[in-house]
């Protein structure tokens, strides 16, 4: 146990390696660390800081039995990804007081690591209209539900998907909003008529939200954090030139491929789109502002600080 008795999660990157050790890669914080394991395949997951020693620094080694041993796994979210009867593996599990949060934020400000961290401190599920998109392309066309499958061809058609659509996704994954852990939506609702129905939804289940945690970031400081993205063409990797720049300028590191920056990364892209995002925004900040549920929080600083500024704000508003 860590000196203080922090009970919060570490964030766990796995990448390959030499040594058959776990290595102490980064130590953001007493709550956050990043770690390197060998002999496994790159994805995220959390472990538990009661778990780990006080001795717990930069460059201390942990053998792959114990690191595995004290590893909490990370739930695929089968259930909100495909729809219909599919089920998450491991399922959530049971918290005395689950949370129930809605996370509102324009591109660049940070949100979706601030989703993961506190997912891994709540124990929620990350459910993200994004990620159901991104996986339905890779979806067979008889495992798509009617919803999505109208959904993909909206956006094949390069047209918004309509509310209607949008509802009946997440009508169709009732059963996340009932979920045991609790759950964080990120990318709905984005409109107030998303809002009222999600509300309706809510209270058919007998369910209601605790928070809507709202990140904000002056608008030049998006600017400059999008615009500093280089993508790799090959591999897909994404570098910035300032928060996390490849060992040499323009290349990738991880296949040599010329770096670039991508259309949407331009600054007077970038504008266009937070002009868009504010204008549709603002009413429904408004409305849950209206409902006492707002919490706004200023996404300025590291994920860390961010972090620790989201616990505060949540506890001070509960």
């Amino acid at each position: 146990m860590l000196a203080g008795g922090f009970a919060r999660n570490w964030e766990v990157k796995i990448r390959g390696a030499i040594a058959n050790s776990w290595v102490v890669e980064e130590g953001l914080s007493p709550e956050i660390l990043t770690l390197t394991a060998s002999g496994a395949r790159r994805e995220v997951h959390f472990i538990s800081v009661d778990h780990l020693s006080a001795s717990v620094r930069g460059g201390y080694g942990y053998t792959m039995n114990n690191a595995m041993a004290t590893m909490e796994p990370k739930r695929e979210r089968k259930a909100w990804i495909r729809g219909g009867t599919a089920q998450c593996e491991p399922p959530a599990k049971r918290n005395d007081v689950p949370r129930r949060l809605v996370l509102l934020g324009a591109p660049g400000v940070g949100k979706g690591t601030q989703a993961e961290l506190l997912c891994a401190s709540l124990g929620a599920c990350h459910l993200s209209t994004g990620d159901i998109f991104r996986a339905a392309k890779a979806l067979e066309a008889s495992e798509r539900t009617p919803a999505l499958t109208a959904a993909l061809d909206y956006m094949r058609r390069g047209d918004l998907v309509p509310d209607k659509t949008v509802l009946a996704l997440v009508a169709e994954r009732v059963g996340c909003l009932r979920c045991e852990g609790g759950f964080l939506l990120d990318g709905f609702p984005r409109t107030v008529a998303q809002a009222e129905a999600l509300e309706k939804l809510l209270a058919g289940e007998k369910l209601k939200l605790d928070a809507v945690l709202s990140y904000e970031l002056p608008l030049e400081k998006v600017v400059a954090r999008l615009s500093g993205r280089r993508t790799c063409p090959n591999c897909k990797a994404v570098f910035h030139v300032e928060a996390r720049p490849p060992k040499v300028a323009g290349v990738c590191d991880h296949c040599g491929g010329q770096l670039y920056q991508r259309e949407d990364d331009r600054p007077e892209s970038i504008r266009v789109r937070m002009e868009a995002y504010e204008r549709s925004t603002a009413p429904l900040a408004d409305y849950y502002r209206k409902r006492k549920l707002l919490v706004s929080i200023s996404a300025e600083g590291t994920p860390e600080d961010i972090f620790k500024r989201t616990l505060g704000a949540f506890k001070a508003a509960k």
